[in-house]
């Protein structure tokens, strides 16, 4: 297993470091775009690595758990603070800040790489997307919390059939048998709701 070591303090950060592209991923695609405004995915990877270093007692209990996944709920934990603390705030309303133009973004207005991708993509495309998006989040929230967990593992956090058998304390081919049969119910879900065909 990949457990800390106990007394390396070296080797330790090491093998949390080893985590940090994962997590910086998974810190982009999680955090609240009001949020963003105010804190980076970087301040909340570099916030997660700190306070795993804190909790050492929790990284070490139960060593059969892959310590990425470990790392990925302290990550979790961490955004939910954050946002606490930005959003749900008595202080100044993170949902009422707007940016400051400083005439950087328009001295060169044929550097403006946002309005060339608006002429690529196009409004309808980008609502076409915003809908499958959409769509896709409703079909993944029916799903039970099992077949759920094991879609966001594969996908979204892009774990191995190994590291999720781990995670979740199954055999790799109960893992491998419940995200066939998780992916599987998804594809019927998303034909209900709308046209899609595999």
């Amino acid at each position: 297993m990949d457990t800390p070591a106990s007394d390396d303090p070296a080797a330790r950060d090491s093998q949390l470091w080893e985590h940090r592209d994962r997590l910086l991923s998974l810190a982009r695609r999680n955090l609240n775009p009001i949020l963003a405004k105010r804190v980076s995915p970087e301040d909340v990877v570099q916030e997660t690595l700190s306070s795993a270093c804190r909790r050492m007692d929790f990284l070490r209990n139960r060593p059969e758990i892959p310590l990425y996944y470990k790392l990925r709920t302290i990550l979790f934990q961490t955004i939910t603070s954050l946002e606490r603390k930005h959003l749900q705030s008595g202080k100044r309303d993170a949902y009422k800040e707007r940016e400051v133009d400083d005439g950087a973004t328009t001295a060169s207005p044929a550097l403006n790489w946002d309005m060339f991708a608006d002429t690529v993509t196009g409004p309808l495309t980008r609502i076409a997307r915003e809908d499958r998006y959409e769509l896709l989040r409703k079909a993944l929230e029916s799903l039970p919390e099992h077949d759920r967990v094991i879609l966001e593992l594969r996908h979204f956090d892009g774990m191995t059939n190994s590291e999720c058998a781990e995670a979740l304390q199954l055999t790799q081919k109960n893992a491998s048998i419940r995200y066939v049969r998780a992916l599987e119910r998804l594809r019927k879900l998303l034909m209900e709701y709308t046209e899609f065909q595999p």
